[in-house]
């Protein structure tokens, strides 16, 4: 049985506390320790990276306001599973796989800068759809929460700067002394992935917030679905230019 011990050892006593589990090892303990002085830097790192709005906030922001919170929210929970999807993938040694490879690293960047103008095409086709709500819940696939889900999961999973971003920023909260390294990068990716899905939702509660008002005039709401799509459009050029993490 392996146990992850979140902020049980200061680092001082880690060491100490490998001997006293080593000699428990009849116990079927196995040490893996992420230290809460750990857990806090890199949160305080992390919010340093996410808080400012980047392509995944534009591409929540971009979804609220042409389909609406429910829509916003699923969106930003499927980002948060791409990112951590890419956070194992860093784990396993990926990361600096992509890192040094530069077809591979063009190939993920170009895929999800093409993914990110389809959605933002489609937006922009379906925008008068959303001065109507009858029409817009028969168009059913494009505002379904599994979809939303899978999107959002798709542009995380194909951001490339996520890739390089975790490489170099969760090694360095790692303690290397204690065991199963990857174990550890995988709870230690629990904090990027939570800020950023507490700062993408709460950007995406504003922008739905503003569709509110977008939506007591049905021209208003074909500017704010339009404007959604362009947004995702501008976003793909923008990856596809030179991408960022978040």
């Amino acid at each position: 049985m392996t146990y992850v011990l979140a902020g049980g050892f200061p680092l001082a006593d880690r060491a100490r506390a490998r001997g006293c589990c080593a000699r428990a090892g009849a116990c079927g303990y196995v040490d893996v320790v992420v230290g809460l002085d750990q857990i806090i830097a890199l949160g305080l790192a992390c919010v340093l990276l996410i808080v400012v709005p980047g392509p995944s906030v534009l591409f929540v922001v971009g979804r609220a306001l042409t389909y609406g919170r429910a829509t916003a929210l699923a969106t930003a929970a499927g980002n948060s599973l791409g990112t951590y999807l890419v956070a194992a993938c860093v784990a396993f040694g990926l990361g600096p796989l992509l890192e040094r490879s530069t077809m591979l690293f063009t190939a993920v960047r170009w895929a999800g800068a093409a993914y990110l103008i389809w959605l933002g095409v489609q937006a922009w086709r379906h925008a008068r759809h959303a001065a109507t709500p009858d029409t817009t819940a028969a168009a059913g696939t494009p505002l379904s929460r599994w979809h939303a889900v899978r999107a959002g999961t798709l542009v995380g999973i194909t951001n490339p700067k996520a890739f390089i971003i975790l490489a170099a920023v969760l090694p360095q909260f790692v303690d290397r002394a204690a065991s199963d390294v990857p174990v550890q990068l995988l709870a230690l990716a629990l904090v990027p992935v939570l800020v950023g899905l507490l700062t993408d939702s709460v950007w995406g509660l504003a922008a739905d917030a503003a569709r509110g008002w977008f939506a007591r005039s049905p021209r208003r709401l074909v500017v704010a679905a339009r404007a959604g799509g362009a947004s995702m459009i501008g976003l793909g050029v923008s990856v596809a230019v030179g991408g960022q993490a978040r």
